[in-house]
């Protein structure tokens, strides 16, 4: 399996290829569709896309966590994170290409 990386110049070349907007256009709906899910996930709401997955934030406590590298207990503060699950038809696509 190849590594390649997806990039947003790459989501904009598709759009400009498979909708047939322009380069600025395309761009433009990109950062809005980007924008809108970010806002969505600031405000602790679920972004839920149908047959892809949905984006959520989570909420971690305060622990105690420890430096690998010296050994130093350290409190770690607590945080919202953003988490991301796959649809199961997401997971079934990506299995199944694995193996062609």
């Amino acid at each position: 399996m190849t590594e390649r990386t997806i990039t947003r110049a790459d989501l904009v070349e598709t759009l400009v290829k498979e909708v047939g907007l322009s380069r600025a256009d395309s761009a433009q709906m990109l950062e809005a569709v980007l924008e809108t899910i970010v806002q969505a996930l600031e405000r602790g709401e679920t972004v839920k896309l149908a047959r892809f997955g949905n984006f959520d934030v989570r909420s971690k406590r305060a622990r105690l966590g420890r430096n690998p590298k010296t050994g130093v207990e350290a409190t770690i503060a607590p945080r919202r994170v953003a988490t991301f699950k796959a649809s199961q038809l997401l997971k079934a696509r990506v299995e199944g290409a694995e193996s062609a």
